[in-house]
């Protein structure tokens, strides 16, 4: 089972277009956003586009929580949101801070997180941690996503555009 996952997409439709792209290419059953959409717009592309569920969370530079609420019909969620997928017990986080602990903590099979805007896969314990890298690419000038397999726990990061 195939789980895709972005964030800081930042208002980048294109880049928003081309992960939907892959995500439905790669056959993904759930497409997790650890944050920053930024404007409830840029929620069309993807809730459209996606042939697979969607969960998300708020990040630093959201906005207008109440509209991408509203727009996302509830699956934009509060951190950290902690969830079970795949058989896989999965927490998203946006900023960095605790997700070592979490992996460490041995209750979660997954953490994944975003806010770097730098790609990183690292393993903690028997714990996989994963930042998909900014699909905006408006930092670094690099959009990234990552897909997972939840049976083998190996991650992949794809560059976009």
């Amino acid at each position: 089972m195939l789980v895709g996952l972005l964030s800081d997409t930042h208002d980048n439709i294109d880049r928003i277009k081309e992960a939907v792209e892959v995500f439905n290419q790669k056959g993904v059953s759930l497409v997790i956003h650890a944050g920053d959409y930024t404007s409830p717009f840029s929620l069309i592309p993807l809730l459209e586009g996606l042939k697979s569920e969607f969960v998300g969370i708020f990040g630093n530079n959201d906005g207008d929580r109440l509209l991408l609420n509203d727009r996302s019909g509830g699956r934009i969620k509060r951190q950290p949101c902690k969830f079970e997928h795949g058989g896989r017990r999965i927490v998203v986080m946006h900023e960095p801070d605790l997700v070592e602990e979490l992996a460490d903590s041995g209750h979660f099979d997954l953490v994944v997180y975003g806010h770097t805007h730098r790609a990183k896969v690292q393993k903690v314990r028997d714990t996989l941690i994963i930042n998909p890298g900014e699909a905006g690419h408006w930092l670094y000038g690099k959009a990234t996503v990552a897909v997972v397999d939840l049976e083998t726990m190996d991650a992949e990061i794809i560059n976009l555009g």
